[in-house]
């Protein structure tokens, strides 16, 4: 994949117009993924909760969801819910004391579909829109940043319940009970383990909520809580595109997952933030410089003694980026994008702004001419080693002095 290719993405610096920002995995926005919008581009009403689209809603305004749809899906869903269907969007909204506009505001920015007024809702819901709306009432967040949470936790957890569905409940339920099917097997399985993962959900949240707090009340100032000063790096399979063409869709799945699951664990382990995968490459970021060099060349190490996979090359760049929703934007980005591009295969480029953040820590020398100076007995015992490499033009960028990184070898 080619810096082009994403520029558009998640790599362009405030390249989406509002509402059409991409949710992890290339989706759409929650509101058009869910078909909000009528021909003429207007609210065509309120969206189901709890799914994507309501099982057996939508067939007309007022209908009872009790005489419609899949009977087992319906329990399914009052199982996952904790309560049945019982409002039309607009009685949720008016139990919950809100205006129609904003609670469908709210629901769109969740990513659930438009369901018109068929009764679909639940009480879940209605405490749901008070919520959101008490928050903004006490004046602890605005309506703009009521609708960004409900908008940044409905793109998370639908990512990760479509995962979940996918891959978690297909595997326990195969092969097959004799006489029983899929769906029958899954409404056991999942009452045995929807509390389970619930509180597991709960526990990650709060882990990654509390790291996430440290690293802001560890900022500077009020301006570096939002533009900080970060390590961004992008890992890319080289070839990714010819293999596509050559691999059968499960061959190339399995490559795909093992490949950004060995990232993933990479880049956590060593002390990195995976910001999101993009199917041959991925995105992370890390406080320090030190760090992200030593996650650039795992990955190349790692993957390297992988006959499976392909030939890998990193970019990084350091410096101010901006954060939101989990993403990060900027200058510093589209380097780490570019310098990814034109890496060497199973090699890691850095840009000069990274290479001084490293001479600067004591992890590298300044000069390799320097550290042959200071060589001997109580000499500084540098990490890694910097090449400069050529000067090139980067369209949109000008003239980059990208640095090779590598371990330091010791005599």
């Amino acid at each position: 994949m080619t810096a082009d290719e994403t520029q558009g993405g998640a790599r362009g610096a405030g390249a989406e117009a509002p509402g059409e920002h991409r949710a992890p995995g290339g989706g759409t926005s929650p509101a058009d993924a869910a078909g909000g919008r009528g021909p003429a581009g207007t609210p065509t009403g309120p969206p189901a909760a709890g799914s994507g689209r309501a099982t057996g809603a939508g067939k007309g305004d007022g209908g009872d969801p009790d005489e419609e749809g899949d009977p087992l899906a319906l329990r399914l869903e009052a199982l996952i819910l904790g309560a049945e269907r019982r409002y039309t969007p607009f009685q949720a909204a008016r139990a919950a004391g809100v205006s129609m506009d904003l609670a469908a505001r709210f629901w769109r920015a969740m990513g659930f579909a438009d369901i018109g007024q068929a009764r679909a809702l639940t009480e879940a819901d209605v405490l749901a829109l008070r919520r959101l709306a008490g928050l903004v009432e006490a004046g602890l967040l605005s309506e703009p940043m009521a609708v960004q949470v409900a908008r940044s936790t409905g793109q998370t957890t639908a990512r990760l319940a479509d995962w979940q569905i996918d891959s978690f409940l297909e595997g326990l339920t195969e092969p097959q009970e004799p006489g029983l099917t899929r769906a029958e097997i899954t409404y056991p399985l999942v009452e045995l383990l929807l509390p389970e993962l619930e509180e597991f959900l709960v526990y990650v949240w709060r882990r990654q909520l509390a790291a996430a707090t440290g690293r802001v009340v560890q900022a500077q100032d009020d301006a570096e809580m939002v533009d900080r000063r970060l390590a961004v790096g992008f890992a890319d399979l080289v070839g990714f595109t010819r293999l596509t063409r050559r691999l059968e869709e499960e061959e190339l799945g399995e490559l795909v997952e093992a490949f950004e699951t060995t990232a993933a664990d990479l880049v956590a382990a060593h002390g990195g933030r995976l910001i999101k995968t993009l199917g041959d490459e991925v995105l992370f970021a890390a406080d320090d410089a030190g760090t992200a060099a030593e996650i650039g060349l795992r990955l190349i190490e790692t993957l390297a003694h992988d006959e499976t996979m392909p030939e890998l090359r990193v970019g990084i760049a350091f410096g101010t980026v901006t954060t939101r929703m989990g993403d990060v934007f900027g200058t510093t980005v589209n380097l780490a994008s570019r310098l990814t591009s034109i890496a060497p295969r199973d090699a890691v480029l850095v840009d000069s702004a990274f290479a001084e953040e490293l001479a600067r820590s004591g992890d590298a020398p300044k000069s390799e001419a320097e550290a042959a100076a200071a060589a001997g007995e109580g000499a500084p015992e540098y990490r890694f080693a910097l090449q400069p490499m050529w000067q090139r033009p980067v369209r949109g960028l000008g003239v980059v002095e990208p640095w090779l990184l590598s371990r330091r070898t010791t005599a």
